[in-house]
């Protein structure tokens, strides 16, 4: 009987015991966050929660850089002598018949600004809209094997255009992630050495990724090279975008691209038309910044700077201009 006794007493003692660690574990998880794992709510309630996970797959952006534009027309006309082409070796009308194929080529450079909103989904697809302003300079339209020129009235543009984007992720923290398994696949799992190198490379934080971009869109023609330009058909384009993380919110991009459009010239009969082809080769730089799904937290005393819960909620110590999960130390917010 003593005996049974003394086990029932043991039983509740590592009862209590272990109520008691499980306590604190949750207490240490609701203050400092360390779980990492756990897929916390970011609001108290189901469709806060909901919305700020959608929000947090938003991001807002600006670029600039510099476009080297080339225009080419094909000038074939049964009116040649109504378009203002030049033979600049007389300064007079050049002499042109109907059988006649002029292939008119100049170049220049371009400086656009663009502002564009994008929506991560799934981690693999990134879609897009924007508005773009472009201020350029054209120079004399020569032809090419000859002294023709066809002179536009204005040597400066400046076109808006709208646009939309579609990307797809070819390489980042989670490919990036992939690849490590795959490399380390020749390896035991009963290795722990190797293993646990491959552990702690996965959770190094790994701030580049890269994106093949499309785009496509309408131009309007804020200040046209000339009053028969018109731009009534859409444009295309492809570009290789790199970005680098600044913070968990925060990142600069770089993209090099390619875009192709094409105007019309229309001068005297509203049946014949002359394209014009314009492909434009752009390297831009710019800076993107998301939306916070977590709620920057307020409640007095706390100075967390990494993501931490407070009653199932996750909340950021820091602001979004930081990084959220910083080294374990890192306490003190000032």
């Amino acid at each position: 009987m003593e005996l049974k006794k003394r086990l029932a007493c043991l039983t509740c003692l590592f009862a209590v015991l272990m109520l008691s660690i499980t306590y604190q574990s949750k207490a240490q998880e609701d203050i400092f966050g360390i779980d990492r794992k756990i897929k916390s709510k970011k609001s108290d309630s189901e469709v806060g929660n909901a919305f700020r996970n959608a929000v947090s797959n938003f991001s807002f952006e600006i670029a600039t850089g510099s476009s080297y534009h080339a225009h080419r027309l094909n000038f074939n006309s049964e009116m040649p002598e109504n378009y203002p082409i030049t033979d600049l070796s007389t300064n007079q009308a050049a002499d042109i018949s109907e059988m006649d194929t002029i292939q008119f080529k100049n170049s220049n450079f371009a400086y656009p600004v663009n502002l564009g909103v994008r929506l991560k989904l799934f981690d693999l697809i990134i879609v897009g809209a924007g508005y773009g302003r472009e201020w350029g300079k054209f120079d004399k339209f020569n032809g090419e094997g000859n002294s023709y020129t066809f002179t536009l009235e204005e040597e400066r543009y400046t076109y808006d255009k709208l646009y939309g984007t579609v990307g797809l992720v070819l390489w980042d923290a989670n490919k990036r992630n992939a690849f490590l398994r795959w490399r380390y696949r020749k390896y035991s799992e009963t290795n722990l050495s190797i293993q646990n190198q491959l552990k702690q490379r996965a959770r190094m934080h790994y701030p580049w990724r890269v994106v093949v971009e499309g785009e496509f869109g309408s131009m309007k023609l804020k200040k046209s090279l000339d009053p028969n330009i018109s731009a009534n058909t859409g444009y295309y384009g492809v570009g290789f975008r790199v970005e680098r993380d600044l913070s968990e919110y925060s990142k600069f991009f770089i993209k090099p691209s390619a875009e192709f459009r094409p105007y019309e010239y229309n001068m005297a009969n509203p049946i014949e038309v002359q394209t014009i082809e314009q492909t434009l080769y752009t390297l831009q730089v710019g800076v993107s910044m998301s939306l916070p799904g977590s709620k920057r937290c307020k409640i007095a005393g706390c100075k967390v700077v990494m993501k931490h819960l407070h009653n199932g909620v996750e909340y950021r110590g820091s602001s979004i201009w930081k990084r959220q999960n910083r080294k374990v130390g890192q306490w003190n917010g000032n």
